[in-house]
């Protein structure tokens, strides 16, 4: 289903009341610690499963060039430049050189609901659509 050089955006939208231990441990070992964070992962399986278990409170898509050279110009701060090397770079090799966590503001205009999931809602998985999303919390 996905390919080698796929990169996910994952943006936790929901916070970690009454959750399960297992859930707390995957949002930990994903780097998603509060609202509004985010990182970009590779593609493969592993962190599917990952992604697929905190869905209930994160969502996440594959992530486009440009918006990634946005997220890492705006909020990874650093220069137009070396934002769109490092993106062109990440997106070829399928990874990006160092796993930063990005903090985003809320999105303009708001989220739909967080109780459902995509495209009822705004959690779980939304594929490309990820970008408008993020192009909206940048």
């Amino acid at each position: 289903m996905a390919e080698t050089n796929v990169l996910y955006a994952a943006v936790m939208i929901k916070g970690t009341v009454k959750i399960t231990r297992k859930v707390v441990d995957t949002l930990k070992k994903l780097k998603l610690g509060s609202v509004n964070t985010c990182i970009v992962i590779p593609g493969d399986s592993t962190y599917r499963g990952m992604l697929k278990n905190v869905a209930e409170f994160a969502t996440w898509g594959e992530i486009d060039q440009e918006t990634l050279e946005q997220l890492l110009q705006k909020r990874g701060k650093i220069d137009a430049k070396a934002a769109k090397a490092a993106a062109t770079k990440a997106l070829k090799d399928g990874k990006l050189e160092e796993r930063k966590v990005f903090r985003l503001s809320p999105p303009t205009g708001g989220f739909k609901t967080v109780r459902l999931n995509y495209p009822m809602g705004d959690t779980g998985y939304r594929g490309p659509e990820i970008n408008a999303l993020l192009k909206r919390m940048i």
